[in-house]
């Protein structure tokens, strides 16, 4: 078995090093790249992200993020999104009242969390479906989240992208909000899986083995 050649997408963002660091230690080859013909032609490819959805969305666009994103969900390739990685998988951020639109590969707004203690920081379990591959045997674990914006409401009708429905984890703060998709090739989480421990590391371990 061969070790997969993971691109982690760089385009500004902080918490590459983190990303890549956990990534090897479950047995990837990372490479930290901006460059269009690795992202897109390599085994894997990983959109981490903090900070607030307009400056990730502009850093994205900046390094043809967009294209290389639609082009490897086109072609059946894996996309891991991570934090604000995965809010912009969404159609539109509205931050303070400022809408902006996200990359549209699922419908729904990324918003404030309706939660008494803004940001939600720190461990927290989730609700995962039956049928989740990534958290096979994690059901129990908690992961850890750093946000104050999330979606609340899983708007997607029909299955524009001709796969079975995405499987949709849950978590609560104050309200509940996506805390995982599962699509296909898509994949994303709302909390940090490298900053999550042993439950984190087992998560990616799980991603990186369904590459093979």
């Amino acid at each position: 078995m061969s070790i997969r050649d993971i691109v982690i997408l760089d385009y500004g963002s902080g918490n590459l090093r983190s990303a890549q660091r956990a990534l090897e230690r479950v047995g990837a080859t990372v490479t930290v790249t901006s460059d269009f013909d690795s992202a897109v032609n390599a085994d894997a490819l990983v959109v981490p992200g903090v900070g607030a959805f307009a400056a990730c969305m502009r850093g994205i666009l900046e390094v043809q993020g967009d294209q290389i994103i639609d082009r490897r969900i086109s072609g059946g390739r894996p996309v891991l999104g991570i934090c604000v990685g995965m809010q912009v998988l969404f159609a539109n951020g509205d931050e303070h009242g400022t809408e902006v639109a996200g990359l549209s590969q699922w419908p729904g707004v990324v918003e404030q969390l309706d939660a008494p203690i803004l940001p939600h920081m720190g461990w927290n379990t989730v609700r995962a479906p039956a049928s989740s591959k990534i958290f096979d045997g994690l059901a129990d674990e908690r992961f850890y989240f750093v946000h104050s914006f999330g979606v609340t409401k899983w708007q997607l009708n029909g299955n524009t992208l001709d796969r079975q429905p995405p499987v949709v984890t849950w978590c609560t703060h104050g309200t509940d909000f996506v805390a995982a998709v599962e699509d296909g090739p898509l994949v994303a989480t709302q909390f940090h899986p490298e900053k999550s421990g042993d439950a984190g590391l087992a998560l990616l371990q799980s991603w990186v083995s369904s590459l093979y």
